[in-house]
Formats: C-alpha cells, structure tokens, sequence
C-alpha cells in the first residue's frame, strides 16, 4: 500500500475520533490555548494539563506525547508549530518538522491510526495553502518509512479548510 493510500481528509471535531492519537497542535508551554489546542484540553478533561505540566513545555517544530484521558484517543501528541513571520524565518521548515516530529513518536509508541488538524493556521496566521502542501508532502515522506502507520487522517474543522486541502491532494501536496 502506497503513503497516499493510507491518507485521507475529513471534516469535523478531532476531539471525537477514535483513533489511537490525536495531534494537538499547541503552544510551548502545552498548558493548553485557544482553537483547538483549548478543545483538546476541554474534551480530555483535567488529566491531560496535569499530564503537560509534567513535560515542562515543548520547542517549535518538536513533539510530546500524553494519554488521552476524557478523548476517545489514547493517546495526544503535541506539536508546537510556528507564527507565521511573512515566511522568512524557517516557518516552513519548522511546519514539517511538526508532522515529521509526530510521526516518529506515533511510530515508537505503535500509534497505527492518527489524526492531524491543520497545524498552525489558526491564531499562528501560516497561510493555509501552503500549510496544506506541507503537511500533505511531509506526511507522504514520513509514511514510506513508516510501515505500520497504517491511518493518517486530516481532520478540517470547517469547509473552506477541506477545500484547501482537497486542492494540495490533487496537485499532489508539494511540501
């Protein structure tokens, strides 16, 4: 089976999947923020902040792994992804490490099915488009060393979010 056929894009609430993982796309401190770093917090319930105090926080670009507590996931992954700076700044470099970053600590915990939402381009302002072509392009990489990663969903909140990432798949994401 090719990385592509173990992709897919949907819409709807990442808080509600059962999957093995989830990935919060977070802030530094993983104390929990707004979007859907704030929803990941609220639907898992108090566990998982005192879960994230026990990290002490998370560089841009890296990932950290909690249970999933009140989620029906076992397991969240943070990442912290980067604010958009006009570009110029390794923005797009540290946008990839997020999925990279994932996806070799899924693999370590035996994470077989994830869920990724659109890291960053809420409040951090990367533009969508691109983020869509990287995470398409990063994740496609990552999969062909990762075999027993079999599930690798893209959870689009809103219509206009899938629509992107409907146009990077068919152009093939180009991360």
């Amino acid at each position: 089976m090719s990385p592509r056929d173990r992709m897919r894009i949907v819409q709807g609430d990442i808080t509600r999947l059962a999957v093995d993982a989830i990935v919060n796309a977070a802030n530094t401190t993983l104390l929990g923020g707004g979007g859907v770093d704030g929803a990941i917090h609220r639907a898992a319930g108090p566990g998982l902040l005192e879960d994230c105090r026990a990290l002490g926080g998370c560089p841009t670009g890296e990932a950290r792994i909690t249970g999933g507590h009140g989620l029906p996931a076992k397991w969240v992954i943070h990442t912290v992804g980067p604010v958009w700076k006009g570009g110029g700044h390794g923005e797009r470099d540290q946008l990839a490490s997020c999925y990279r970053s994932s996806l070799t600590l899924a693999a370590r915990h035996a994470i077989a099915t994830i869920a990724f939402p659109a890291i960053s381009t809420g409040a951090y302002g990367f533009p969508i488009e691109d983020a869509c072509r990287i995470a398409l392009g990063e994740v496609e990489r990552s999969l062909a060393a990762l075999p027993a990663i079999h599930d690798v969903s893209f959870v689009c909140f809103d219509a206009s979010t899938l629509d992107c990432y409907a146009m990077a798949w068919a152009r093939g994401g180009d991360g």
